[in-house]
């Protein structure tokens, strides 16, 4: 057979369709790729909060007030729990990734355990650092 024959016989063959999203099995490491995403994205807008606090401190004490008044609102500690997740899940995700480029965890137990292992820490470590925060902050008033 020729390199044309073989050529003429793939042509005739229908071409394979690409699989689509309800064809592949649910895993960790696909909700984890998106969840990287996310937090990245919110990262960039959430850190308008950092520059309006550098702005406002550096403004007056009256343009600080203002930021300290929304910050210290229920919406301003919701917005700034959601940032320190997404700031904590964003870093262990990095970290995840470099424990993939040092060529380590490309087994589907290991993928699936440090998936869950950013999953878990993400969470922990926030909450961790709100209790820690409450606390230096002087605790209930």
């Amino acid at each position: 057979m020729t390199n044309f024959d073989v050529g003429a016989a793939a042509a005739r063959r229908p071409r394979p369709i690409s699989p689509h999203i309800q064809v592949y099995r649910f895993m960790l490491t696909y909700l984890m790729s998106g969840l990287h995403r996310i937090t990245g994205f919110f990262l960039y807008f959430g850190f308008a909060l950092v520059v309006w606090w550098l702005v406002a401190a550096a403004t007056g004490p009256n343009a600080y007030a203002a930021f300290q008044w929304f910050i210290g609102s229920i919406i301003g500690e919701l917005i700034l729990l959601g940032y320190s997740w997404a700031l904590i899940h964003h870093m262990l995700g990095g970290i995840r990734h470099l424990i993939w480029d040092l060529i380590y965890g490309f087994e589907p137990a290991d993928r699936e355990m440090l998936a869950l292992a950013t999953i878990i820490g993400s969470v922990v470590l926030t909450i961790l650092l709100w209790i820690v925060g409450f606390l230096a902050m002087g605790g209930p008033r």
